[in-house]
């Protein structure tokens, strides 16, 4: 058994797993970041809760959170002006057990290659698409995490050199500020103050928030071909809150892929929809260290 946690801003998720990924036990609490650390206790509490729960030992403890971990995935080692008290702290000292921490995004990858839809799949893509644009790499059936583990920042790729719009990493046009919710209200003129209302608006017929969400997709399909180039996965899987636009999503999506993507001997990458919600990291962090311990 694992118990795999999400550690958010605004809530904690736990969950319990056995080898096979089915979900034994599920549980929410609120983080309470008061600025001061003291949410940590809030994670131990849910791990106390969920070995109460199952009254048996367990293998181990994956933790998915924002950051950087360290090299040897035991504490997040780079997350500026957030959750403070994350930086540098051991988890498998706090915890007492087995702890292995994994990115958010690389989680969410996790849980799609090891139970969702990416499932025996050797080279993996992931894109996150919410607030802003995350994502996570499968090499050879490996997460890739590259130098720092900063390895699958692909929001941070740039889709227009000539908007000197940057995000947060300073890259100037890139695929986060292009469809990432954060940037809707300086994207649209402050006629839009998130993405849901742009696309009910295209859905309806306005021409503004049709040309506005269209060119988004496109950015993202030129983002999808270039990752493609460089990476050739098998898969592409996109997950998070703007992926529910369903239809409005993938439809021109196509289109654009069919415009850009090199498609030697007339082969497609795979684009597929998240198998994972809401509780994808937590499902990801215990897969992770499911890989580690098994």
């Amino acid at each position: 058994m694992f118990i795999g946690i999400d550690l958010g801003g605004t809530n904690i998720k736990g969950i319990i797993i056995n080898k096979n990924g089915d979900v034994l036990k599920q549980h929410y609490i609120p983080t309470q970041d008061t600025g001061d650390g003291s949410w940590r206790e809030n994670v131990k509490e849910m791990v106390i809760y969920l070995k109460d729960f199952l009254k048996e030992p367990i293998l181990g403890i994956g933790l998915s959170a924002p950051g950087l971990p360290n090299e040897q995935n035991q504490c997040i080692a780079y997350l500026p002006n957030r959750l403070n008290g994350l930086e540098n702290f051991m988890w498998g000292e706090y915890l007492g057990e087995a702890t292995y921490i994994l990115n958010d995004a690389h989680s969410a990858l996790m849980a799609e290659v090891k139970f969702g839809v990416a499932k025996d799949k050797k080279n993996v893509v992931l894109l996150t698409l919410g607030t802003g644009v995350g994502g996570g790499i499968l090499i050879n059936g490996q997460l890739y995490q590259g130098l720092s583990q900063m390895a699958g920042h692909l929001g941070h790729i740039s889709v227009n050199a000539t908007d000197n719009n940057t995000s947060i990493v300073g890259m100037v046009g890139s695929l986060e500020y292009a469809i990432g919710n954060y940037s809707i209200e300086a994207r649209t003129h402050g006629r839009f103050t998130s993405t849901w209302a742009l696309v009910e608006a295209h859905r309806k017929g306005d021409y503004f928030a049709t040309y506005t969400w269209l060119s988004s997709i496109q950015k993202l399909a030129i983002g999808i071909s270039s990752i493609s180039n460089a990476l050739s996965p098998e898969m592409v899987v996109l997950a998070g809150g703007l992926t529910l636009a369903d239809d409005a999503l993938y439809e021109p999506l196509k289109t654009f892929m069919d415009l850009y993507e090199w498609r030697p001997g007339g082969k497609k990458t795979e684009i597929v929809q998240a198998y994972f919600g809401d509780m994808a990291g937590a499902i990801g962090a215990a897969a992770f260290v499911q890989s580690k311990l098994m």
